[in-house]
């Protein structure tokens, strides 16, 4: 399980977010919240749907730390954001793409992969920008034959 490294343009999401962390995760909640409403949001581009992080810097992957969790849509235009939810641009950058196969609850075995051995092992290490999966066609939660994209924010460990 290698990655694509791909240069991410900025993207413009409407969606909703919320307080949490691993201990206390309200990703069901956040998600519960957002699949109803989000035949509101105008201007989607595509099908896709975002679950993004937002960490403190520099990110703490501990249990008990918090982070911000987005779920969202990308959207052409900020023009009229549903009531309840908000605009958010993603920075954009260079983001090492994993491919998650298998049920979410399955997720921190790939999760483990890529920060105790891929990250630590490679030219990158870890920049202070958005982590999000991509949700798309092939995503079906916890169905064994579920696919979703995991985007990690990089850096070259020694810049050229």
């Amino acid at each position: 399980m290698y990655p694509k490294i791909e240069i991410l343009p900025t993207k413009k999401l409407i969606g909703k977010r919320l307080k949490m962390s691993f201990l206390d995760d309200c990703t069901a909640e956040l998600w519960g919240s957002f699949m109803p409403r989000r035949k509101d949001i105008l201007h989607k581009i595509g099908i896709d749907l975002y679950s993004m992080q937002i960490f403190e810097s520099p990110p703490n992957f501990k249990t008990d730390a918090t982070f911000e969790k987005w779920a969202a849509v990308e959207v052409s235009s900020f023009e009229a954001v549903p009531e309840g939810m908000e605009a958010y641009t993603l920075a954009g950058g260079l983001y090492a793409v994993f491919l998650h196969q298998g049920p979410a609850s399955a997720f921190q075995k790939t999760f483990q992969f890529i920060f105790d051995e891929w990250l630590p092992n490679s030219e990158y290490t870890l920049d202070h920008r958005e982590h999000f999966e991509l949700l798309g066609h092939k995503y079906k939660n916890n169905d064994p034959s579920s696919e979703e994209e995991i985007w990690i924010p990089i850096k070259r460990r020694n810049p050229a």
